[in-house]
């Protein structure tokens, strides 16, 4: 558990210092931003405002967020060659895979938690639900973190933080776009089973609702274990080149 904490203060650390962390953050709040102010002048006269709104739209921009926040944290400690430093600390494989993580998703959450600010302009303006804003970002953040989960598990993969974005959206994009897919394919069984293994099935189709399912929970914290899994054995493997 120390070494948890000694590599996850070490990677926050990062994010606050690094002016990239800075730009990706920016530029995700403006763009929730500019698409909160959209919809909200025209749900002012045409329909109500959707309470899972930048939880929606935050579900299609982790696509993209969510490799190039992770894409640097194993990519570039073997490019920099301080992966093998690290490993000789007195820190276990899962203390530097999980620690990275944690520190990934805190700071997900703390720009979450930021665009929660929108809820409190809507709250102002109409009379939303805030149950179901509440389900919807429990939902966005659980996503969230099995987006991150896939990005640090390719960071692992490679030493160039541009392939491991590369192969974080490429992924990314096929379990979104997954969820499209089981809609159009005509073999029930065959559109089911494709829908069951995209993120935003057990996003869309329950928290965006304002429903919370065990099945769908028990889905993320399947994706973020089993790509942490997968991204500590690599880690392991280079204790042995």
């Amino acid at each position: 558990m120390t070494g948890t904490w000694t590599i996850f203060r070490r990677e926050m650390g990062q994010y606050f210092t690094s002016p990239i962390s800075y730009i990706i953050a920016g530029t995700l709040l403006i763009l929730t931003g500019l698409y909160f102010n959209g919809d909200v002048a025209f749900s002012l006269t045409r329909k109500p405002i959707n309470p899972s709104l930048i939880p929606d739209f935050m579900a299609t921009a982790m696509i993209f967020f969510g490799p190039l926040l992770t894409m640097r944290m194993l990519a570039e400690e073997q490019r920099e060659g301080t992966l093998e430093l690290l490993l000789t600390a007195p820190v276990n494989d899962n203390a530097i895979v999980i620690g990275k993580f944690l520190s990934a998703w805190l700071f997900y959450s703390l720009l979450l938690a930021l665009t929660f600010s929108y809820q409190i302009i809507v709250a102002r303006i109409s009379n939303p639900d805030m149950a179901h804003t509440i389900c919807a970002y429990i939902g966005i953040w659980l996503y969230g973190g099995a987006a991150l989960a896939i990005g640090l598990m390719f960071s692992a993969l490679t030493e160039n933080q541009i392939v491991a974005a590369f192969l974080g959206i490429a992924t990314l994009t096929f379990l979104y776009l997954g969820n499209i897919a089981g809609q159009i394919v005509t073999n029930l069984d065959l559109a089911r089973a494709i829908r069951e293994i995209t993120l935003t099935a057990h996003y869309t189709d329950s928290f965006a609702y304002g429903i919370v399912r065990a099945e769908d929970m028990a889905y993320f914290a399947g994706i973020i274990v089993i790509m942490l899994f997968i991204a500590v054995r690599v880690v392991e493997s280079h204790r042995w080149r």
